[in-house]
């Protein structure tokens, strides 16, 4: 639990506050496992679908790799993975408690919401749409401290994310780290990695917003509204 003294609370105007997908504001996890099953099941190959559910995170080309998929066959099996994605995951994906919270409440303060995630575009906002998260901007296919190119280009003063790859991509991008411990890195991890503050889950983040944590956090200054957003689909 974070614990917050006496703070003014600190509007979101002009902000843009970014937030990780997978397992910061939604769930996939139900349908990750049939999906990389299947994939197993059409190539023969040794792919742990409960493994892959538990470790989400990095892209889908470095986890087979990591599953000792041979390097020229993996173009192939995400092409495949991603078609059947639509049907076999999005169905079976919610949102995180806490999640549509947070980004009304950024909304509310008037400030802008933006996805950064590793997964792909299309598919990333294909849980969008189906979960109704109110999310400005949407970008994808970017992991780690790749992460840092579009939170800085669309001015994000904060970024959300369950990962240590995603407190690194904050930290590149200059922005305020922000841990939530409903992934796979514990909090101790996440505080190593550079959180500034983690959350339980993001129930916490919108009573934290109203007494003030990005004031005096060394943010930077917001930016400009973006002129084109990067929305997949």
């Amino acid at each position: 639990m974070y614990t917050q003294g006496g703070r003014l609370p600190c509007p979101t105007v002009g902000m843009c506050v970014g937030f990780d997908l997978d397992m910061t504001l939604i769930d996939p996890r139900e349908g990750m496992v049939p999906a990389m099953r299947r994939l197993a099941e059409e190539t023969g190959l040794d792919l742990d679908g409960e493994r892959f559910a538990a470790n989400l995170g990095p892209p889908l080309h470095q986890v087979l790799r990591d599953f000792g998929a041979p390097e020229d066959r993996i173009p192939g099996l995400v092409t495949r993975f991603r078609d059947f994605y639509p049907d076999v995951v999005v169905p079976r994906t919610v949102a995180l408690p806490g999640a549509l919270a947070a980004l009304r409440a950024v909304r509310d303060g008037g400030g802008r919401t933006l996805v950064v995630t590793g997964k792909y575009a299309p598919n990333a906002a294909l849980h969008v749409a189906e979960l109704g998260l109110p999310v400005d901007t949407l970008v994808g296919d970017l992991w780690s401290t790749g992460k840092a190119a579009a939170l800085t280009r669309h001015g994000a003063v904060a970024y959300v994310g369950d990962h240590v790859g995603d407190m690194r991509g904050a930290l590149a991008a200059g922005a305020v780290p922000i841990g939530v411990a409903t992934g796979p890195c514990p909090r101790e991890e996440l505080l190593a990695a550079g959180a500034q503050v983690v959350f339980d889950s993001l129930e916490e983040f919108p009573g934290w917003l109203r007494l003030g944590g990005l004031s005096g956090s060394g943010a930077p200054a917001p930016g400009p509204p973006a002129p084109v957003p990067d929305r997949a689909g």
